[in-house]
């Protein structure tokens, strides 16, 4: 970690992506908390990525609203990378608060008017997000009430640019029709992702379950709102459907106009808890367990990493080998993500009591449930109550920059550490051969010998430590491929389990 970033001093690492890694630093001068994304050093020379990273501070700077994330500076560091100075968001991302819990109907309109308010902002300078989506949604703490903004606009585009041919890019679960074929945008297509955002705020889930712009290109028609559980009226659901209507055309003309229809759809109904011209104080309440900036620096900081922050288990690769040598795997700190909305469609969302509250997910499994990752390259198996805690959108293993399949599935969000908890994580990573050994486990009293054997027709090397914390810890390495390893992690109260998960496990379009 840094001790300093241009003139700020650095306190934490708050997030990591395949492009930038932000930093929650100290504006010594000012006495105040920022926010610095840095692009990764491997994207220095590429002329298109930083373009498309300085573009961001450009389009943020240009914007003047409290919904929209600020810039308040912009560098260079030594080695040439550029970094961005910005608005902490001290209450983390609406992903964040999705993990935890679903939202009142009340709450997710305002979240719904605040971001659409930010949105129009940007479209008021010429620029479309192109991305909205829960990770990018963020709440920070203004005179005690949390406000929402709209951030990472790592594919935002100036609107006079939008006749002209652009890369094809976006989140599939969120991005227009038009955008996904790649054809010429207007700000509905901005419309179209905050009536997908809409969508998941009141049922829980996504509108569709696209894994690929492909299958963006062409939706159809969304699953109804309403279930027995929760109905909405029917102009609630009108309003949502307009909005994510595949022909533009058939959308409403502008954010704002979008907002204020289902304002007026949801004052309609009771339990929303929704009255016209009234807004809850507070909205949103402050949660304690998110990221907090602290205090100035002192000589000796000692960070403190947020639970929200928590990396998922995630394996970390010693550099390269040379061709004389065998790959270890080793067991350090990781670098933290910023986590997405997990398993959409499969996460239970709590339930909160009383008639204004909204509706969270609720889902039978069975006794056992079957979770892929989001690029559909891995699938595992495990009992039901593993469910609590999912993560599908992959991982980055700290050597290198590049994006892997990667799950977590757990009882609980700190499955890895807690004595009763039970988990599985499995991650793609690169490598030409299995490693001369796996993470070790000293919290473990017992580990058996290691076994080379073949896991579904490949080359696997598996050990098994007992008399755990909690019980049972099994890790194994897979030769999935060439030039491709797996790797699975496996906390279990038996054997049994443990067995039954790991034979689970499966890799898709590797072989």
């Amino acid at each position: 970690m840094p001790s300093r970033l241009g003139r700020y001093a650095v306190r934490r690492r708050i997030g990591a992506g395949a492009f930038a890694t932000v930093w929650l630093a100290y504006d010594e001068q000012l006495d105040s908390p920022v926010a610095i994304k840095v692009l990764a050093d491997n994207w220095t020379e590429d002329h298109h990525v930083r373009q498309r990273f300085l573009e961001e501070g450009r389009y943020l700077r240009k914007v003047e609203s409290p919904h929209v994330v600020s810039v308040y500076d912009a560098g260079e560091l030594d080695d040439g990378r550029p970094y961005l100075v910005m608005a902490y968001a001290d209450q983390g991302t609406l992903a964040d608060r999705l993990e935890v819990e679903g939202l009142a109907a009340s709450q997710a309109l305002e979240v719904v008017r605040q971001v659409a308010v930010g949105l129009k902002a940007l479209h008021a300078r010429g620029i479309l997000h192109r991305d909205v989506k829960p990770a990018n949604v963020l709440f920070r703490t203004v005179d005690g009430e949390v406000r929402a903004m709209v951030g990472d606009l790592g594919l935002g585009k100036a609107l006079d640019m939008s006749s002209r041919l652009t890369m094809i890019a976006g989140t599939p679960t969120f991005v227009a029709p038009e955008q996904a074929q790649g054809e010429s945008l207007d700000a509905r297509a901005d419309q179209y992702s905050l009536a997908a955002l809409t969508y998941v705020l009141l049922t829980g889930h996504a509108p569709y379950a696209h894994t690929t712009l492909a299958a963006a290109r062409a939706p159809g028609s969304p699953p109804a709102l309403s279930t027995p559980e929760r109905a909405f009226p029917a102009a609630v659901e009108d309003v949502v459907r307009r909005g994510l209507a595949p022909d533009r055309e058939d959308r409403f003309p502008d954010v704002t106009a979008y907002a204020d229809a289902l304002a007026g759809a949801l004052a309609l109904d009771p339990a929303a808890g929704v009255a016209r011209g009234a807004t809850a104080v507070p909205w949103m309440s402050l949660d304690p367990d998110l990221t907090q900036a602290g205090g100035a620096p002192s000589p000796l900081p000692s960070p403190v990493m947020s639970p929200v922050m928590s990396p998922v288990m995630s394996p970390v690769t010693s550099p390269m080998p040379e061709p004389s040598q065998e790959p270890v795997l080793e067991q350090e700190p990781v670098r933290p993500r910023r986590r997405r909305p997990v398993l959409v469609g499969l996460l239970a969302l709590a339930l909160a009591a009383g008639a204004g509250t909204g509706y969270a997910l609720q889902r039978e499994w069975g006794s056992h449930v079957t979770v892929s990752d989001d690029s559909g390259s891995l699938s595992a198996t495990v009992p039901r109550a593993w469910g609590q805690a999912v993560a599908t959108d992959g991982w980055f293993p700290p050597n290198d920059s590049d994006d892997f399949p990667g799950l977590s599935l757990g009882t609980s969000r700190d499955w890895r550490t807690g004595d009763a908890a039970q988990g599985v994580f499995v991650g793609i990573l690169p490598g030409t051969r299995l490693p001369s050994q796996v993470p070790q486990h000293p919290e473990c009293l017992k580990a058996q010998a290691p076994i080379e054997d073949l896991a579904a027709g490949d080359p696997s090397l598996t050990v098994v430590f007992a008399a755990c914390p909690g019980g049972f810890l099994v890790e194994r390495v897979v030769q999935v491929a060439s030039n491709r390893l797996m790797w699975v992690q496996v906390r279990s109260a038996d054997r049994a389990t443990a067995n039954e998960v790991l034979d689970a496990v499966r890799t898709h379009g590797m072989s």
